[in-house]
C-alpha cells in the first residue's frame, strides 16, 4: 500500500460504482415493470376504443391503416370484421380474455383480447421490441447521467478523503518539525478518535526514548565522576611506587594505561555534559578567535614536547555559542591532530570568517583519513584501522563529541585534505544565524 489516500479513493469509488450498478440494475428492472404496466394500459385503452365502435360491420373484413408496430382485429365469431393493414387474416391469438405474448410476422407481440358480447372479440397487439425500445430509452436516460457523473464523484471523493486525512498530515508535519534531540510529547488539541491511539503510542515511545537517553547520560556522568577519585588515587600510588622503586618499564606502561583511562573518563564527562537544554541555555556572544588563542596557548606545551609546530591564523569574530563546549570541541580536535601528527609535524588552526560564515578549522600534516572512512569516524568508539599503528591510543570518542557539539550549535562539520601535505583538515562552519555583529 503506497498511499492510504489512493487506496481509500479506489475502494470508495469501487464501492460507489458497485452500489450504483446494483441500484441501476434494480431501477432498470423496476422501470421495465412499470413500463410494462403503462404500455399494457395503452393496449387496454386501444381495445376499449375498438369495443366502443359497436357492431355494424359486414362479414367481409375491412382493413385500415394502423400505426407501425401496432395491429388490431375485430372478430364476430369466426368472421373477421375489421383489421389493421399489417394484421394477418387469422386470429392474432386465442379467443380468451387477457394479455399474452405471441409470435407472427417475424416478431414477438404483446396482445390483449377482450370479449364484447358472446361472439364479438377485439384483439390489439404491439410489437414487443418497440415496447422495450421505448422503455429502455427512458431507463437509460435516467442511468446515463449517473455513469457520466462517476468521474466527478471520484474527484469529489478524492478531495473529501484528502480533507479527512488532513489531521494525519498535520501530525506528520509536527513530527517532522521536531529537532533530533526533542523528545517532548506531541501536543495535539482534540485529535480525531482514529489518531488518538497513534498520538498516545508515539508519545509513549518518545517518553521511553527520553528516559533511556537520560539513563544513559546519568550513567555515563555518574560512572565517569565516580572513576575520577580512584584514578587520581591510583596515579598518586604509582607516583609513590616509582619514587620507592625507581623508574621501570612496568611502571611506565602502568602510568600510560592510567593516563588513557583518565582521558576516557574526561571524554565521557564531556559527552554527558553536552545536553541540548544545558548548552543552549548558555549561549552568549563570544569571540571565537580569542577562544582559539587561549586553547592553543594552553595546548602549546604538549605540542612542544613532540617537536610539533602549532599556529593560529584568522581574525576576531563574534558569534553566539556555548564557550565551554566550544573549548571542549577545539581541545578534542587539537588532541587528535597532536596524536596523529608525527614528531616535527605541523598543526595549523584557523578561527575567523570565510565569506558569510564563521569558520573554525584544524589542519595537520599527519597520515590523514581515507575518504571511504571519513563518515564513520564520527561514530562512537570507532577508530580508523590504519591509525592504530604507531602506538596511537584512544577511545574513539573525540570526534563523536565534536560532532555532537557541532550539531547543538547548528553548524556543519566536514573532513577534507589538509593544505599542509598529506594530513587531515577538520572544518567547522557556523551558519549566519550564530554570528554576531560587532
Amino acid at each position: 500500500m503506497k498511499s492510504i489516500r489512493t487506496s481509500l479513493v479506489v475502494m470508495l469509488v469501487a464501492a460507489f460504482t458497485l452500489v450504483s450498478f446494483v441500484a441501476a440494475l434494480n431501477g432498470y428492472r423496476a422501470s421495465m415493470d412499470k413500463a410494462e404496466i403503462l404500455l399494457d394500459a395503452q393496449l387496454r385503452y386501444a381495445s376499449d376504443i375498438l369495443t366502443s365502435i359497436g357492431p355494424g360491420y359486414s362479414t367481409e373484413a375491412d382493413s385500415v391503416n394502423g400505426a407501425e408496430g401496432f395491429v388490431f382485429q375485430v372478430w364476430d365469431g369466426d368472421s373477421l370484421l375489421l383489421r389493421s393493414a399489417s394484421a394477418p387474416t387469422r386470429p392474432l391469438t386465442a379467443f380468451e380474455d387477457g394479455y399474452r405474448y405471441v409470435n407472427f410476422g417475424g416478431y414477438r407481440w404483446r396482445t390483449l383480447t377482450v370479449a364484447s358480447g358472446e361472439q364479438r372479440w377485439s384483439m390489439v397487439a404491439e410489437r414487443a421490441d418497440v415496447r422495450y425500445l421505448l422503455a429502455e430509452s427512458v431507463v437509460l436516460e435516467s442511468v446515463t447521467p449517473l455513469l457520466l457523473w462517476l468521474p466527478v464523484a471520484a474527484l469529489l471523493i478524492w478531495v473529501l478523503v484528502g480533507w479527512g486525512l488532513a489531521p494525519l498530515r498535520d501530525l506528520s508535519r509536527q513530527i517532522n518539525r521536531k529537532a533530533s534531540d526533542d523528545l517532548a510529547p506531541l501536543q495535539y488539541t482534540e485529535p480525531p478518535a482514529e489518531l488518538r491511539q497513534v498520538i498516545e503510542s508515539t508519545n509513549g515511545l518518545l517518553l521511553r526514548l527520553a528516559a533511556a537517553l537520560q539513563r544513559e547520560k546519568h550513567f555515563a556522568s555518574h560512572a565517569a565522576h565516580e572513576l575520577r577519585t580512584p584514578i587520581s588515587a591510583l596515579k598518586i600510588h604509582l607516583h609513590n611506587l616509582e619514587g620507592e622503586l625507581g623508574p621501570s618499564s612496568a611502571l611506565t606502561h602502568a602510568n600510560a594505561g592510567v593516563q588513557r583511562m583518565q582521558h576516557l573518563v574526561e571524554q565521557l564527562l564531556d559527552l554527558a555534559r553536552t545536553q541540548p537544554e544545558l548548552i543552549k541555555a548558555n549561549f552568549h556572544t563570544m569571540d571565537l578567535h580569542l577562544l582559539a588563542q587561549r586553547v592553543t596557548a594552553d595546548s602549546w606545551p604538549e605540542f612542544e614536547v613532540r617537536g610539533q609546530s602549532l599556529s593560529l591564523t584568522g581574525e576576531s569574530v563574534l558569534m553566539q555559542g556555548d564557550e565551554a563546549m566550544l573549548e571542549v570541541l577545539l581541545r578534542n580536535l587539537l588532541d587528535n591532530a597532536r596524536k596523529y601528527t608525527p614528531s616535527g609535524g605541523e598543526v595549523a588552526v584557523f578561527a575567523g570568517r570565510r565569506a558569510s560564515s564563521v569558520v573554525l578549522e584544524v589542519a595537520d600534516s599527519g597520515p590523514g583519513i581515507p575518504r571511504d572512512e571519513r563518515e564513520r569516524v564520527f561514530e562512537r568508539f570507532y577508530r580508523v584501522g590504519e591509525r592504530r599503528q604507531g602506538g596511537v591510543t584512544g577511545a574513539g570518542l573525540g570526534l563523536a563529541i565534536v560532532q555532537h557539539i557541532v550539531q547543538l550549535h547548528g553548524a556543519r562539520i566536514s573532513l577534507g585534505d589538509s593544505a599542509l601535505g598529506s594530513g587531515l583538515a577538520v572544518t567547522v562552519e557556523f551558519g549566519a544565524g550564530t554570528s554576531a555583529h560587532e
